[in-house]
């Protein structure tokens, strides 16, 4: 195991509250759902899960509520392998939540209140500074202040470390940005949100490509669902495809993804294994209930 690179994410930890429906409600209007769950979650933590469970060495640096969320959350991360030593249970703010309603087809809406997430500051990132000198991948997403990933995508590139940016949620990037990541993973929505581009087939997913390579990112990965992914990288592009499965829900296709991506990565896979082993996790992911629930581990992908 020493061989294998390790893989740092800093970003955030949520915990999931679940309502399945029939269908949507439309604004003023009530429906009656079938199941409550809660789950564990957010951007950060379901990508830091499917990386460990997918044969990743993570560690995390997060931030939650003091409170019982908070303190199940750490738990559950423990519980999955993770080196908690860089997340931090703040006294002041709640952990983070997220609202998700998933209906019938397995399609879901989500709305974030992001309590303590808000407050992982630049001087938590240098408080854990080891961590990051000790990984080699490090993995971002967009549901932490936009200062605190800009700071770790510089230090880590500036540490010569492999980059990579899940713009998601999708908002605006500053150009500084994309010139300390070395790879992004955006899907179809945030493609066409950040290059103005809507993704038709491989002429318009490579031109979408080439908005970031102009900005100095080197390897780009467009997620396209059930059509697998595109691959653009200095000496490869192209659509990698993926398992044809029976989706129920795809809340956590895009978290295993960019899990499955950096644990290949750091397995020392090229960038079209890697991808190819995350078209098969993320695939694997939609056929179960559930954001963390549903990632596969190591053993699912090699049967």
């Amino acid at each position: 195991m020493d061989k294998d690179q390790k893989i740092l994410v800093v970003g955030s930890a949520n915990t999931d509250m679940v309502i399945r429906v029939d269908e949507f409600p439309s604004a003023g209007q009530t429906l009656m759902g079938h199941s409550f769950l809660l789950n564990p979650g957010g951007k950060g933590a379901n990508q830091a899960v499917a990386a460990a469970r997918l044969g990743g060495q993570v560690a995390m640096i997060a931030r939650l509520g003091n409170d019982l969320f908070g303190n199940q959350t750490i738990e559950n991360f423990r519980k999955e392998g993770l080196n908690v030593d860089g997340v931090v249970l703040d006294n002041k703010l709640p952990s983070g939540v997220a609202q998700i309603v998933v209906e019938k087809s397995g399609e879901n809406t989500i709305v974030v209140a992001g309590g303590a997430n808000q407050a992982l500051n630049t001087r938590q990132v240098n408080k854990y500074y080891n961590l990051l000198q000790e990984s080699e991948v490090i993995l971002l997403q967009l549901e932490i202040p936009l200062d605190t990933v800009l700071y770790v995508a510089k230090k880590a590139t500036s540490l010569g470390k492999k980059v990579i940016l899940n713009p998601a949620p999708a908002s605006k990037l500053p150009n500084e940005l994309y010139s300390n990541i070395y790879a992004i993973t955006p899907n179809e929505t945030e493609t066409k949100f950040l290059t103005g581009t809507k993704i038709t087939g491989e002429e318009s997913a490579q031109h979408a490509a080439n908005y970031f390579h102009d900005k100095g990112v080197k390897v780009v990965v467009i997620t396209l669902g059930v059509a697998g992914a595109f691959l653009s990288t200095p000496n490869f592009a192209g659509t990698l495809p993926t398992l044809e499965v029976e989706a129920v829900d795809t809340t956590a296709a895009g978290d295993t993804f960019n899990g499955a991506l950096a644990a290949g990565l750091s397995k020392g896979m090229n960038w079209q294994e890697a991808v190819t082993f995350a078209n098969k996790a993320a695939a694997l992911s939609v056929t179960k209930h559930g954001a963390q629930a549903s990632v596969p581990f190591l053993k699912d992908i090699q049967e």
